[in-house]
């Protein structure tokens, strides 16, 4: 499905017809409505394939309403613990059932499935094999389900036509559980949210602080860190976690430290624009630093652990002011030099914002796409037993339909 070249008339011959709009189905194992590194690069591609004329769609358990219209909600999530963090999955048969039947209603020209190997509809559309897919791998660490569920993986593994890491630590452990050839591609930030967004206005020197509340993330770090920085920085700390109300509870003298709760994106922009410097105190954990991009989007400096999912995104020395992981005092220096030294930011802000334009989600999109094209030729030969598969989900799902009531967005007859 390459373009081809046909005559270009009056300008000459042998220009490439664009390729024709595809039916993209984005699958995410994780709840689209829950805050997360994974889910903000699901739909932020989809939107990016949309705008450039893809029929892209996720498809992702929800908590709740969808948080887009090119959602199809598959059920609510499970909190499971993953990687010292809480993953919000829903690896239950409702939800597989729903997975199922959003891939018959679909007919996707191509999957891209956002860790295939975690359980929950990524894992089911693998099974299915009802079209041809592309797979990316975000995680890095350890993974319970890769040690757990490796023979069932490694039975389905070979299905998917195209695989994507989002880093060298993605790919490490990917390839410890199943070697094979990984395509390495980045993690992409959406840029034009950041062109039109206001800054919110900050009082002074202001930090900010956006991850989930859980020791992994170095939120205890930073909070002591404060406790040697002037009187007249304040810090905002957005989101929530397991560690909220410990924090603040131990935490509650100190007046400058605001707790934002959960924003919404448009709020989580003005707030990256308006502070004067971002902090990614991350212990351990880290694939690849989507939430540095996003400070380089805003044109916010950023100060940084020196974790490696970090450092490739945020260079020391070039693009951050990078700290060894779980140090107190090289942090506050690190912050105080940013926050009143003038020259320091300004340089950290320009670099940041030449640096992101390398990882642009559209970017990032037309590279997906040219995979996408190739995934659908590799299958080009195996349309029999695509066909084959959609004819047995097909068959599964009318005698399973009535169990499940009304596809999601459809109102129940009367």
């Amino acid at each position: 499905m390459r373009g081809s070249r046909l005559p270009a008339g009056p300008g000459g011959y042998g220009e490439r017809m664009p390729p024709a709009p595809l039916r993209i189905g984005l699958v995410s194992p994780y709840s689209v409505t829950l805050p997360g590194g994974v889910q903000a690069q699901v739909l932020d591609l989809a939107r990016v394939l949309r705008r450039m004329g893809h029929e892209a769609r996720v498809l992702a358990p929800c908590d709740g309403p969808p948080p887009t219209t090119f959602v199809t909600p598959l059920g609510n999530s499970i909190p499971t613990a993953a990687n010292g963090s809480v993953a919000p999955l829903a690896p239950d048969p409702a939800c597989t059932l729903r997975t199922m039947r959003a891939l018959r209603d679909e007919q996707f020209d191509v999957l891209h499935l956002h860790e295939p190997y975690v359980p929950g509809p990524t894992h089911t559309a693998m099974v299915l094999d009802v079209a041809p897919m592309v797979g990316t791998f975000h995680a890095a660490g350890t993974s319970a389900s890769y040690k757990y569920l490796r023979p069932s993986i490694a039975h389905f593994a070979p299905r998917l036509d195209v695989k994507c890491v989002v880093s060298q630590d993605a790919a490490k452990l990917v390839n410890s559980f199943f070697p094979d050839d990984y395509e390495l591609l980045f993690n992409g930030v959406d840029l034009e949210p950041y062109r039109r967004t206001e800054p919110f206005k900050a009082s002074g020197p202001t930090i900010l602080f956006c991850g989930r509340h859980e020791p992994r993330k170095g939120l205890d770090v930073l909070l002591e860190a404060m406790s040697r920085l002037p009187a007249t920085v304040t810090c905002w700390v957005a989101s929530d976690g397991p560690d909220t109300a410990r924090l603040r509870s131990l935490h509650a003298g100190d007046q400058r430290i605001q707790w934002l709760g959960r924003l919404s994106d448009p709020e989580k922009i003005a707030r990256l624009r308006g502070a004067s410097v971002f902090c990614a105190p991350s212990l351990h954990g880290e694939s690849f630093g989507v939430v540095l991009l996003e400070a380089m989007a805003a044109g916010t400096p950023i100060v940084s652990s020196d974790l490696p999912g970090y450092v490739h995104v945020a260079r020391p020395e070039l693009d951050a002011e990078v700290v060894a992981a779980g140090d107190v005092d090289a942090l506050a220096a690190a912050l105080r030099r940013v926050l009143f030294e003038p020259a320091v930011a300004a340089r950290l802000s320009e670099a940041g914002r030449r640096r992101v334009t390398e990882f642009s989600m559209d970017r990032l999109a037309e590279e997906y796409v040219e995979r996408y094209h190739r995934a659908i030729a590799l299958r080009a030969g195996k349309e029999s037993t695509r066909s084959r598969a959609r004819r047995v989900v097909g068959r599964m799902m009318n005698r399973l339909a009535p169990k499940l009531g009304p596809h999601p967005g459809q109102k129940r007859s009367s």
